[in-house]
């Protein structure tokens, strides 16, 4: 009999995708009409040509809008299962998800309903599409670091199922500084932390982030290469970097993909992998990035294949679980294409 012919991508970690991200039109209006909530559209492809985006907060405003949708557990759940089904097909064998609690506090929705949907869709995630899973509370950095504070606690207290914190939402004029207690908490707890840093802000919050927040990891970090000297130090200590580079694109924190950094960022050594974001919004999944990136700039197998065991070496698993999932790159990457 012969072989099966080689994968067309390795398999890969997905480390920086926001569940609340992965909805998809067709999804967005079927709760909708699940839950009677009306939506400022006239059908998914009226939604999707929305999808034109100036800046982040352009961003944020339209996915605030179509969040409405999710209020019960049965909706995270299917959120959830959806992204799963769709990162199998895309090669990804691990996914370290992000969930945006308040969010949907704000809107009324309780912690237990979102954490039980996602976790319980998570909870099915290896044995329905063949992915191991972790998941990861991330906190707005434009409300109130006490406020994060509290949520986390609330989720400590219920024993939520996360392994770690992370902080997103709008950079520009939210430093990681007002966040070191929350982060010192979730140190206290044993959980790992990643943050946002350096997407549309300056380098200076990806240091921050490293030496107030204690991030182990960080999430973006494109402007990580206007400095040099912290350059060569996350070099020193490979630092995971999550690049989302299409995002960073439609949301004009690039200006073009020719332009990213990202090849710079691989020649200078750093621990980078690619990523999705939210990939719904921006017409790219995970193993869409991979071949954007590897026409744009001319990825080699070798460097493919480098860029997905950094996205293992750059998860949250302990490292037998790393090592196992390494040795399948290793395979790709010496398997004839």
């Amino acid at each position: 009999m012969a072989s099966p012919a080689p994968s067309t991508r390795p398999p890969r970690a997905e480390l920086h995708v926001h569940i609340e991200g992965t909805l998809e039109p067709d999804l967005a209006f079927e709760l909708a009409a699940r839950n009677g909530v009306g939506l400022p559209y006239a059908d998914p492809a009226s939604l999707r040509a929305a999808y034109q985006f100036e800046n982040l907060q352009s961003f944020l405003d339209l996915y605030s809008a179509a969040m409405s949708v999710l209020r019960t557990e049965a909706d995270f759940a299917d959120l959830t299962s959806a992204y799963l089904t769709r990162a199998a097909r895309a090669g990804v064998r691990h996914a370290e998800i992000s969930f945006d609690p308040q969010a949907h506090l704000v809107r009324g929705v309780p912690l237990e309903t979102v954490v039980g949907g996602v976790a319980g869709a998570l909870r099915r995630s290896e044995a329905e599409h063949g992915l191991s899973t972790l998941l990861i509370a991330a906190f707005h950095r434009d409300r109130d670091s006490a406020e994060a504070l509290d949520i986390l606690e609330r989720l400590l207290a219920m024993d939520a199922p996360i392994v770690g914190v992370g902080l997103d939402n709008a950079e520009i004029g939210y430093p990681p500084g007002p966040f070191q207690g929350l982060y010192a908490r979730a140190k206290e707890a044993g959980l790992r932390r990643t943050a946002h840093a350096g997407e549309e802000g300056p380098a200076q919050n990806v240091r921050d982030a490293l030496d107030l927040l204690h991030a182990e990891r960080i999430d973006h970090g494109v402007a990580v290469v206007q400095d040099p000297e912290l350059v060569a130090r996350v070099v020193a200590e490979q630092v995971p970097f999550t690049v989302c580079p299409v995002s960073n694109v439609r949301l004009g924190a690039v200006p073009a993909l020719a332009d990213h950094p990202l090849p710079a960022m691989i020649e200078a050594g750093m621990l980078v992998s690619i990523n999705s974001d939210d990939p719904p919004y921006f017409g790219a999944y995970v193993d869409d990035v991979d071949d954007a990136v590897t026409a744009a700039f001319g990825l080699s197998r070798d460097q493919r294949a480098a860029l997905a065991a950094a996205s293992f070496r750059g998860s949250f698993l302990p490292p037998d679980r790393v090592a196992a999932y390494l040795a399948d790159v290793e395979a790709w990457r010496q398997a004839d294409g």
